[in-house]
């Protein structure tokens, strides 16, 4: 048995074994042990983030690679901190010694931290933290906008201060200002807009402007704006929509006013001559680039006569006023004449056209009946007459057998003649109803029966 002190170095790590020889005897062969691995843990120290990338500043869309570098230490596992906190596992995000991010955004910005950490049988933890490095990932610009507002000068005349303006983007951003024709300006400024300022003459097509913005390696451009200032000029007209309370009074009313051209109206609203502004006790007052609007509620307070001015925003010289409107609550609410006059002339329309139905109806009926009567007579004395034809031909008219005698009562030839006839008639009259269906067959009818007795009673008369 044999002890052998060492001193432990990370080159020791692997596997030993212990090899039994006797000393000088080749004759016997010596024993080698079982393997056993040595494991040596070297307490890490000195994390330090490493940025492989460049530089710590710059723009969206770019890739990040960290590394975490340490003095000493093996068997280490690491861990990736942005601002204190733990980066979420992602695809998108490779993390081991090295930290890899495809394409960083702006919310990607931070400190970023590295943990080193290893263990000795899981009784001993040993870490090392670095200190953080700042990344700032730049929002590249967006389209800019183009905004214009007129002003005028002491000696009268006009210009125009030109805004371009994006909504995205970190500073420095490099704004220019183009016309179709030529380059008119170039700023360089620390906020996302940028203004220029250039002559104007009123009521007159200056052609198109552009703006173009411009920071790290992206130009982006906008949209081309007609420069063209119309004083305001035509007709000013002012109506109102109503709000209907309980009871269908009305409790509100909503005034509009606009005029029929102008670039830059500047809109304002009097009741009896005092202007109104803002908001006030019972009206509110909301202007829009295409009109202005009076939310007003009707009382004893807003009682009185309304109007509005219009005149240019860069210059109160030409005002053009609406028609003035008297506003009262009973006035509002009090039904006009012309209403009351159109219902009640429906109304009465209404009656008259029912009554003269009624009374049409009355005289239709009237007349079927006389054309049923008439009709129901001819067909009567059409039946008898063809009952004394036929009994003439058949040498029946006036013969003895044709008496009927039961009981010793007999039964004149007449009136048999005449039951049979009316029995024949009402046969004819129930089949010739449902065959007729109008006044004018039932009035060809009877010409025609008339016209057969005509011709048939002289020739076969008895």
């Amino acid at each position: 048995m044999a002890n052998f002190p060492l001193f432990i170095t990370a080159s020791y790590e692997g596997y030993m074994v212990c090899v039994a020889s006797v000393q000088n005897n080749t004759v016997i062969q010596p024993t080698v042990s079982e393997r056993h691995h040595l494991r040596v843990v070297d307490p890490v120290n000195g994390a330090e983030v490493v940025v492989q990338s460049g530089s710590v500043e710059f723009y969206e869309g770019k890739p990040l690679s960290l590394r975490c570098n340490i003095t000493k230490g093996n068997h280490v596992s690491y861990q990736w901190l942005v601002d204190g906190k733990p980066l979420p596992l992602s695809p998108l995000h490779n993390q081991t010694q090295e930290l890899f991010i495809d394409s960083m955004v702006p919310q990607d910005s931070g400190e970023y931290t590295c943990v080193a950490t290893n263990q000795l049988n899981f009784t001993k933890i040993y870490s090392s933290r670095s200190t953080a490095k700042v990344i700032k990932v730049k929002e590249l610009v967006s389209e800019p906008d183009l905004l214009f507002l007129v002003l005028k000068e002491r000696d009268g005349t006009y210009f125009a201060l030109v805004t371009c303006q994006s909504l995205k983007g970190t500073p420095p951003i490099t704004f220019s200002l183009y016309s179709r024709s030529e380059f008119i300006s170039t700023e360089t400024v620390d906020e996302r807009f940028a203004r220029f300022s250039i002559p104007v003459v009123l009521d007159l097509h200056m052609g198109f402007l552009q703006c173009q913005a411009e920071n790290g390696d992206r130009v982006v451009y906008g949209q081309w704006t007609a420069m063209h200032v119309v004083s305001v000029g035509g007709a000013v007209t002012m109506h109102y929509d109503t709000d209907v309370g309980e009871n269908f009074s009305i409790v509100g009313l909503r005034f509009y006013c606009s005029v029929e051209r102008g670039t830059f109206p500047q809109y304002r609203w009097f009741l009896n001559g005092t202007v109104l502004e803002g908001r006030g006790d019972f009206y509110w007052v909301e202007n829009q680039p295409e009109q202005s609007i009076l939310l007003l509620s009707v009382g004893r307070s807003s009682a009185g006569t309304y109007h509005c001015d219009v005149s240019n925003s860069f210059d109160g010289t030409t005002v053009i006023s609406s028609e003035e409107r008297y506003i009262d609550k009973e006035v509002l609410n009090h039904l006009p004449t012309m209403v009351v006059a159109v219902v009640f002339g429906c109304f009465l329309f209404l009656v008259t056209l029912v009554t003269t139905c009624c009374f049409i109806g009355l005289l239709y009926r009237k007349r079927q009946c006389l054309v049923e009567k008439s009709t129901l007579d001819l067909k009567l004395g059409l039946e008898m007459h063809n009952i004394m034809v036929s009994d003439e031909d058949e040498g029946f008219l006036g013969h003895p057998c044709i008496m009927v005698a039961e009981d010793d009562n007999e039964v004149d030839e007449e009136e048999y003649m005449e039951d049979e006839g009316m029995v024949r008639a009402a046969r004819i009259i129930d089949s010739d109803q449902e065959e007729v269906e109008s006044t004018d067959e039932w009035l060809q009818l009877q010409q025609e029966l008339k016209k057969t007795l005509e011709d048939e009673i002289p020739e076969k008369s008895f």
